[in-house]
This record gives C-alpha cells, sequence and structure tokens, in this order.
C-alpha cells in the first residue's frame, strides 16, 4: 500500500491510560434549529472511537470545525454533535467550549469520557495554521489521531502544525480511504472508468490528466462539458462557458478516451419545470444546458457495463433542480445495480446524492470527503497526512 508507507496507525500507538486528541471531520449540514440531517461523517469515525476505548484510552477529545463561520455563530455550534456521539456510543459526552481559557477547568475522566470541543473554526488561527494555537490544543492531551479525511486536503492548525506537538497516527476512516484510493490509482481492476461532473472545468482539469494514462475511459458531464463545446466551435446559447479552460478543453477533446455526451437537456431557466432534449451543436441564444441527454444516458450505460472499477466525483447535470438530476440518479442507480463493479463514489456532492437515495451499501466505496478525494485524484499529497508521515 503506497499511500500508507511511513504512516503510523492506531495499531502502531500506545493509548492505554492515555488523553487522546481526535481530530475528526464532523462538518455535517444541518436545518435552521442546527438539526443534524446527516450522520454519515460521524457514524463512519465511530468504529475509531470504539478502537480507541477498546485500547484503554483515559479519554477522547474530539476536535473538528462546522461549516465556514464568521466569528462565533449559534448554528454552527458543535455541540449537537456532542449529543450525536453519546447516542452512537453510550460514553458520557461532555461539550466544551472554553477550551482555551486556563481559568476553565478541563473535564477529568471521570466527568466525561469523550469530550466534544466547540467548533474550531470559532477561532481564525485555526485556518492559518497557527502554531500557539495548535501549541494550546496540543496540551489537552497525551496523542494524537487525525481521522478527518475529508479536511486532510487543508494545512490547518488542529491538522497540521499540531503534529509538531504530539505523537500521532491516523484513525480507521482515514486508513481505509487511503486504501481505497490507493486500489484506484495503482492497481484498479480494468477497464477502469471514471466519471466526471460538477460545474468548474478548472478544478477537473488536473484529475483528467492524472487520470488519463490510468483510465480506459473518462465520461464527463455537468455544466463544464459546454467548455468543451465551445472549444469545438458549438454554440452554446446561456450555457457556463470558461473562458481560461478554451485552449486546454481542446487538446483534451482529441483523446479517444474522453467521452462528452452527444445529447443534452436545456430550458431557458435553471429554475424551470420545462426541459428539452437536444443535439449541443445549436443551442438558441435564450436557452442553457442542464443536463446531459437521455441518448447519452443510455450510451453512459452501455460503455460502463464493461466496466470493472469506476470512480464518481461530481453530478452530471444541475442537481439541485430535480428535473435535471435524472442522468445522474438514472446512471447511479445502474451502477448500484452492477455488484460486479467496484463502484468509488469520490465524496461531495455526488455522496450527497447518493445518500438521499439511500444507495450508499450498493457501492464499493463512498467517500467522506470531497476535497480530499479530488486532490488525490489529482496526484497530489494530502499535506495533514504528509504531516503525520513525517513526524
Amino acid at each position: 500500500m503506497i499511500m500508507l508507507e511511513g504512516l503510523k496507525t492506531l495499531k502502531d500507538m500506545d493509548f492505554k491510560g492515555k488523553k487522546v486528541f481526535l481530530r475528526a471531520g464532523f462538518d455535517v449540514p444541518v436545518d435552521e434549529s442546527g438539526k443534524i440531517l446527516d450522520d454519515f461523517r460521524i457514524v463512519e469515525t465511530i468504529p475509531t472511537i470504539k478502537e480507541l476505548i477498546k485500547k484503554g484510552a483515559s479519554q477522547i477529545i474530539i476536535g473538528c470545525h462546522q461549516g465556514r463561520p464568521k466569528g462565533e455563530e449559534p448554528l454552527l455550534s458543535t455541540k449537537n454533535i456532542a449529543k450525536k456521539i453519546f447516542s452512537l456510543t453510550k460514553k458520557k459526552t461532555e461539550f466544551f467550549s472554553d477550551y482555551l481559557d486556563p481559568r476553565e477547568e478541563f473535564p477529568t475522566p471521570k466527568e466525561a469520557f469523550i469530550v466534544m470541543l466547540e467548533n474550531l473554526r470559532f477561532h481564525p488561527e485555526e485556518e492559518l495554521d497557527d502554531e500557539e494555537f495548535a501549541k494550546k490544543l496540543a496540551a489537552l492531551a497525551d496523542v494524537y489521531v487525525n481521522d478527518a479525511f475529508s479536511n486532510a486536503h487543508r494545512e490547518h492548525a488542529s491538522m497540521h502544525a499540531i503534529t509538531r506537538f504530539l505523537p500521532g497516527c491516523i484513525g480507521l476512516l482515514v486508513e481505509k480511504e487511503l486504501k481505497v484510493f490507493d486500489y484506484l490509482l495503482t492497481h484498479p481492476e480494468v477497464p477502469f472508468m471514471a466519471i466526471l461532473g460538477g460545474a468548474k472545468l478548472e478544478t477537473k482539469i488536473p484529475i483528467i490528466r492524472n487520470l488519463l494514462d490510468k483510465t480506459d475511459n473518462i465520461l464527463l458531464g455537468g455544466a463544464m462539458i459546454f467548455t468543451f463545446y465551445k472549444a469545438k466551435g458549438y454554440y452554446v446559447g446561456k450555457s457556463i462557458v470558461d473562458k481560461n479552460q478554451l485552449t486546454m478543453a481542446r487538446m483534451l477533446s482529441y483523446n479517444e478516451k474522453i467521452i462528452l455526451p452527444t445529447d443534452i437537456m436545456v430550458s431557458d431557466d435553471m429554475h424551470s419545470s420545462n426541459s428539452f432534449n437536444m443535439s449541443p451543436e445549436n443551442l438558441p441564444s435564450y436557452m442553457i444546458g442542464l443536463d446531459i441527454g437521455e441518448k447519452s444516458v443510455e450510451h453512459y450505460k452501455q460503455i460502463l457495463s464493461e466496466a470493472k472499477t469506476v470512480v464518481w466525483n461530481g453530478p452530471l447535470g444541475y442537481y439541485e433542480n430535480p428535473v435535471f438530476a435524472k442522468a445522474t440518479i438514472e446512471i447511479l442507480k445502474f451502477l448500484a445495480s452492477k455488484q460486479d463493479i467496484k463502484t468509488i463514489i469520490g465524496g461531495g456532492d455526488s455522496a450527497t446524492i447518493v445518500d438521499k437515495l439511500g444507495l450508499k451499501d450498493k457501492f464499493f466505496h463512498v467517500s467522506t470527503g470531497g476535497g480530499a478525494s479530488m486532490t488525490l485524484l489529482e496526484g497530489k499529497p494530502l499535506v495533514a497526512i504528509e504531516a503525520i508521515r513525517n513526524q
């Protein structure tokens, strides 16, 4: 396992009688009242918590962030996450907000076995990778465990600078994620195919370039396809075009591995309930492309039926409007029905859609991290993981 070389895991560390700072990726969606809408990332870290309990940790101190707060925003508090952890572990769990105040007495193991810290991003030092902030966090524990795969591509204090002050390792979730991506990028069963969607071609170009030599086909969807069409000289109406990527799109479109839809779904407005199936070559000036077309869905399914391994990152249409989520949903259901295909869902919006469809258990792997998954698919290392590897 190339990605695990030189990395310490839970089996390599002594936790008996020690306080553990567990960095978790509990950035979960909430409603207006702060109620958790999707606990996938929390549930996926519970095995690490249970293993730390089994290994005799005296206390588990959990740090994470929630959203992108500007100062202290009550809606983005991690208080409800503490309640969720208690319901999943049945271990006494305390919420702790003033963890950097030296006047506060930190809970002892008798008072709480698990301590949930308030949103780390309430402190601007977190995102600045501030060393003093990291030192204060490190002072709370004896050993460090990073199980925050969804944030592992970020150089933040609780994941990067903190490794200078505490001996650390990765948790079970990070270990599982790295094993899957190691399989994908070094020895996948072939044919190996990728499905890439989303709006911004700029963010997908590094992935396409890295996967070209590794895959048999790369099937494209999402708003980024219109940059390819524009590069071909098509009239794309009001569709989104990344003018800075036209030259790159033109070059890539000559590669026979790159598959573009031959028809698309269009409308005069992205919020409309009306849609029309048509060729992408001559969109009227008042029309915008919002999904791949019916013939392309069938074509994509035909190509994918030959695959042994598939990685998917990004929706194929404007899925926020159910009218333009049809292609994404239909192909997801198709892959979910093919148990002989190892399909890896690369986190982010794709994982959200899978969750809403209730199909998580039908896939080989659903990643907890969109940005981290994209970083690995680009062939780049995860800075927070490298910080542990280099201790």
